[in-house]
C-alpha cells in the first residue's frame, strides 16, 4: 500500500472516530433517530469525508441495516443502540461501530467490546482469521452470551464496503492468512438470544447491482442518480431526490439494477451489542485507524 492510499485510510478513520464520539454525546431518551443519523452524515461532510454507507442505527434485537426512513419520527427510549458508520476518502473506507446502552445491560456491551479487543491483539501478517473468530467466540461465551454466528467482519477495498476476507465471530475450521496491506473491519456481535440473525421486514438501505436498459423515465433517472452519486456504495432511501421515489426503487429492484439490505435481527425479546474497528495490517503488526 502506498503512502497516499494509507493516508486516505487514516484520514477516513480520524473523521469516523470524531463523528462517533459526537454521536455518542447526543444519543439519549427522547432524541430523534433521524436527527442523529442526519447529524452523523452532515459531520462526515463537514470534516472533509463522505459517507461510505448510510448511518446505521439498530435498536435492541436489530443487529444491522436499519437507518431512518424519510420523515421518520421515532425517538430513542431505554434501548440498546448500535451506531455503525462508514467514511471514505476517495473510495478508501473506514468502518466502525459503537453500542450506546440506555437499557441497563452494561455487561452485554462489555462482551462485544472485549471480544473486539481480543481479536485485534491477534492481528499481524500471517495471522489466520479463524483464530480471530475463535478468540471472539471464547470471550463472548465467557461473559455468558452468544456471538452472532451468521454475521461477520470483513475486508475493505476501494469503493467496496464488504470484501474478502470474512472474519467470523465464531470458531471455524479454516480461515484466511492476513497479509501486509490488508484492510479489515472486525465487528463482534454479542447477544442474549439464539446467536443467529434473520432478515426482517424493513428495507431502507440499497446498493447498485448492474446497469440495465430501463424504459420508464423516472426509474431511469434514479438509476443515473445512484450511479453518479454512490457507485458501488450503499445508499439510503432518504438520500434520493427523484420524484415518486418508491415507485422508481421498486422498478429498479424488480429489474435487478439494485438490491436491498433488509434489517437483520435476532429473536423477539433478545438484545444485541456490537463493537467494530478498522485495521490496516502492517509489517510486524497492525494499525487501528478508527480510534
Amino acid at each position: 500500500m502506498d503512502e497516499a492510499v494509507l493516508e486516505n485510510y487514516r484520514q477516513a478513520g480520524r473523521i469516523l472516530a470524531q463523528v462517533l464520539e459526537e454521536a455518542r454525546s447526543i444519543v439519549d431518551v427522547g432524541v430523534s433517530l433521524l436527527e442523529v443519523a442526519e447529524a452523523v452524515e452532515a459531520s462526515i461532510y463537514r470534516l472533509g469525508g463522505k459517507p461510505a454507507f448510510p448511518c446505521n442505527i439498530s435498536l435492541d434485537r436489530i443487529a444491522a441495516h436499519y437507518t431512518p426512513s424519510p420523515g421518520d419520527e421515532s425517538c430513542f427510549s431505554e434501548q440498546m443502540i448500535k451506531i455503525d458508520v462508514g467514511v471514505h476518502m476517495d473510495g478508501y473506507i473506514a468502518d466502525s461501530a459503537i453500542t450506546v446502552d440506555l437499557s441497563g445491560h452494561d455487561r452485554l456491551v462489555e462482551a462485544s467490546k472485549a471480544a473486539l479487543d481480543a481479536a485485534i491483539e491477534l492481528v499481524a501478517p500471517g495471522a489466520n482469521t479463524a483464530d480471530l473468530g475463535r478468540a471472539i467466540e471464547e470471550v463472548i461465551t465467557g461473559y455468558g452470551y452468544r456471538p452472532v454466528a451468521n454475521l461477520t467482519g470483513h475486508g475493505l477495498e476501494r469503493y467496496l464496503a464488504h470484501a474478502n476476507p470474512s472474519i467470523h465471530n465464531v470458531a471455524v475450521d479454516k480461515g484466511v492468512e492476513l497479509g501486509v496491506g490488508d484492510v479489515i473491519a472486525i465487528e463482534p456481535f454479542a447477544t442474549d438470544g439464539a446467536g443467529r440473525i434473520t432478515e426482517g421486514p424493513t428495507t431502507e438501505i440499497f446498493g447498485f447491482s448492474v446497469r440495465r436498459p430501463i424504459r420508464a423515465a423516472i426509474p431511469r433517472k434514479l438509476m443515473k442518480e445512484i450511479q453518479d452519486k454512490y457507485s458501488t456504495l450503499p445508499f439510503a432511501r432518504r438520500w434520493l431526490t427523484v420524484e415518486r421515489v418508491d415507485y422508481a426503487l421498486n422498478q429498479l429492484l424488480r429489474s435487478g439494477v439494485i438490491h436491498g439490505y433488509p434489517i437483520l435481527w435476532e429473536a423477539e425479546g433478545a438484545l444485541v451489542s456490537q463493537a467494530e474497528h478498522t485495521l490496516v495490517v502492517m509489517e510486524g503488526g497492525f494499525e487501528v485507524i478508527t480510534r
